[in-house]
């Protein structure tokens, strides 16, 4: 696309100001934001993040190839046009929606937001489509899908950047995917990343705490997944946890000729579950629908896990899919990576990615809930440096609470002293019973310090990293499975 052509679909009351007027000769292929990638052909956009300012590349992108600059200020020393905008971070979106013709308005894309729930939502309603025999690509945290067969292709983050994320609806396009779900986080709904994607349908799972090291306040954090509903056009849907002390919120917040479907255990729920039970093997519900009252048995167990599958079946039924496929789907899913995964047996050890303290709450009380008479509930559990740290006495104080023995270890501890981490998570702890509370700042040993404690008969629960391979150290980045730890210290009867 011709560099001017470009800057009329913009809208040239976006552009402040520019450096060589004459544009019609400049040819835009692609975006790029790291010079470090550009290529040959692309526009280069200056985003100012959090920890480095895009303005500071915008030479080595020029001697990349870039055809021209988008800034926020005019970079010193470049010869190729530079377009001088209020905020590169939201047109970067509209830029991306230009180049890639708008990929979304030729789909059916749902968007999934929520704390705690995106992955397994996601991942329900993709199988559910595929039961319906209708394809569905797949964006979000484990990376992204053509259609349920697929392997995963990394997306960098839970939702692309906007140039990544319409490069991968135009893909899937292109390979004639008609359905697509994507998980939608607060930062990608706050970075407009999604600010050219058309919803069809738009689903919440629930608001807690989590991410306030970058939204700082809970009614930011509400903003910010706000957006995703206040940007529905008449005729999508929007489908909210009638159950989360904010749905009233979202509710009033959602425009006029949007369908509204709401799901829980609430009575006044479109879509609701009663007469709920669990074991080790599952849990079975009765599910009250606008189609009729159907008995559930899924493989997964919690209530979180009701809440999902809830959530996956009022999306099938806001698509109008088969009741009854949509039912066998959700009660053949035996899981997802990393989600209340079940390792060994004997002793019962799950992995989890449970990284909030609602998360932790839900995973730790799901557990208690199978647990074998005279059986322990031992949680290994650490918290994420760089990020919220108001969460991590509450994560200490939730695991004091409904956990036998606690062992405090290291998570993804980034640029922070470990140690530092572990004391303020023991901050929220009230008896530091060395029987009942534990340190071990090595991951891999608090968890071979579980496996010489556990019996047969207790419950380990490993949370807050899940399906992730590495762990992210002040210097570097190691392989790291928790999954893979647990099958190598709890040999007995692994699943």
């Amino acid at each position: 696309m011709k560099l001017d052509k470009l800057i009329e679909l913009l809208k040239p009351e976006n552009i402040i100001d520019s450096k060589n007027k004459d544009f019609s000769e400049i040819e835009i292929q692609d975006i790029s934001y790291n010079s470090q990638t550009t290529k040959k052909g692309d526009i280069f956009v200056c985003l100012a993040g959090e920890k480095t300012d895009g303005h500071k590349f915008a030479q080595q992108a020029e001697k990349a190839g870039a055809s021209a600059i988008l800034a926020q200020k005019l970079p010193e020393n470049i010869s190729i046009p530079v377009l001088i905008v209020k905020d590169t971070q939201r047109i970067i979106s509209d830029l991306a929606g230009i180049i890639f013709d708008y990929p979304s308005k030729k789909l059916n894309l749902i968007g999934i937001t929520g704390t705690n729930g995106k992955t397994t939502v996601t991942h329900l309603i993709e199988r559910i489509f595929e039961y319906n025999k209708q394809n569905c690509g797949l964006i979000g945290t484990l990376g992204y899908k053509l259609n349920y067969n697929d392997t995963y292709k990394d997306a960098k983050h839970t939702t692309p950047q906007a140039p990544e994320l319409q490069k991968t609806l135009k893909l899937m396009l292109e390979n004639k995917i008609e359905n697509v779900v994507m998980e939608v986080s607060s930062h990608a709904l706050a970075q407009h990343r999604v600010g050219s994607c058309n919803f069809n349908c738009a689903v919440l799972t629930n608001l807690t705490q989590d991410h306030l090291d970058y939204h700082i306040t809970m009614q930011n954090y509400f903003e910010a997944k706000a957006i995703l509903f206040k940007n529905l056009e008449k005729g999508s849907i929007a489908i909210i946890n009638q159950d989360d002390e904010r749905a009233e919120k979202f509710t009033q917040i959602i425009p006029e000729g949007v369908k509204v479907l709401t799901y829980g255990i609430n009575k006044n729920a479109d879509v609701k579950a009663s007469n709920i039970k669990f074991s080790t093997y599952g849990s079975t519900f009765e599910c009250n629908t606008p189609l009729g009252i159907y008995k559930v048995n899924l493989q997964m167990t919690g209530m979180f896990s009701i809440y999902n599958a809830l959530a996956a079946l009022t999306t099938a039924i806001s698509q109008n899919l088969d009741i009854n496929l949509t039912l066998k789907a959700l009660e053949e899913t035996q899981g997802v990576a990393g989600r209340f995964e079940a390792i060994t047996k004997s002793p019962l050890t799950i992995v989890d990615y449970a990284h909030t303290p609602d998360g932790l709450e839900n995973v730790l009380n799901a557990a208690k809930k199978i647990l074998p008479t005279g059986g322990k509930l031992i949680c290994v559990f650490g918290c994420g440096g760089d990020r919220d740290a108001t969460k991590r006495p509450k994560m200490g104080a939730i695991s004091e609470k409904l956990a036998d023995i606690s062992i405090i270890t290291s998570d993804n501890p980034r640029s922070e002293d470990p140690q530092q981490i572990i004391t303020d998570i023991l901050s929220g702890i009230k008896s530091l019973s060395q029987d009942k509370i534990m340190v071990e700042a090595d991951r891999h040993l608090a968890i071979k310090l579980a496996s010489q404690i556990a019996r047969p008969n207790d419950i380990v629960v490993i949370a807050g990293k899940g399906h992730e391979d590495y762990q992210i150290l002040k210097d570097n980045t190691i392989h790291f499975d928790d999954r893979e730890e647990v099958r190598k210290y709890f040999c007995s009867s692994k699943v």
